[in-house]
């Protein structure tokens, strides 16, 4: 009688112990999904050849953390109310204007403060074919757009073209699926 007891007690605790470990997991993971890292799918084509429709990323939230900000070039994840009276959504774009930067979109190219040399983009799958355009970016606000050009809903569309720096979420850095790969 006493072996059966012991057995129904180390049940109990080992069932405890399970417990335990499994819930420190949830927690973890919990905090390393809401403060380290950023999870998105890429639901258009908008990113492509960079990234490609259906593909899966991961962003890092300590990159613009500890007194570091978003630079030109930099893709990022972010929350963005693209069209008026809809909820706020998770994009992914590539950041072209800095704060308290003109961007001027002339002759399908792209030029930052009046220089008369457009910006370099080796990453455009073709030329830009688009309306000529200016934006005057605010302090503590960024311009995105998609690298692929000619097929993204941007900031050449919205309603309000910039994006705050408190709505960036994530510096994207890793594509885990369809495969793997460091994103830039």
């Amino acid at each position: 009688m006493k072996e059966n007891n012991e057995s129904t007690v180390n049940w109990k605790k080992e069932l405890l112990e399970w417990l335990k470990i499994l819930l420190a997991a949830a927690a973890i993971a919990l905090f390393v999904n809401t403060c380290v890292i950023a999870n998105t799918r890429v639901p258009s084509d908008s990113m492509e050849t960079t990234i490609m429709a259906g593909d899966r990323l991961l962003g890092s939230r300590l990159s613009y953390r500890f007194g570091s900000h978003p630079e030109r070039g930099d893709i990022v994840i972010f929350k963005h109310k693209a069209e008026p009276g809809r909820d706020q959504t998770r994009l992914v774009k590539r950041v072209i204007g800095l704060p308290g930067e003109t961007v001027d979109i002339r002759d399908n190219r792209i030029y930052i403060n009046g220089s008369e040399t457009p910006l370099e983009e080796p990453y455009l799958p073709e030329p830009m074919e688009t309306d000529d355009q200016h934006f005057e970016v605010p302090e503590g606000c960024y311009l995105m757009l998609g690298d692929n050009r000619n097929d993204s809903a941007d900031a050449r569309m919205w309603a309000d073209p910039y994006v705050p720096e408190t709505d960036i979420a994530a510096k994207v850095f890793f594509r885990y699926y369809p495969g793997f790969g460091r994103v830039s």
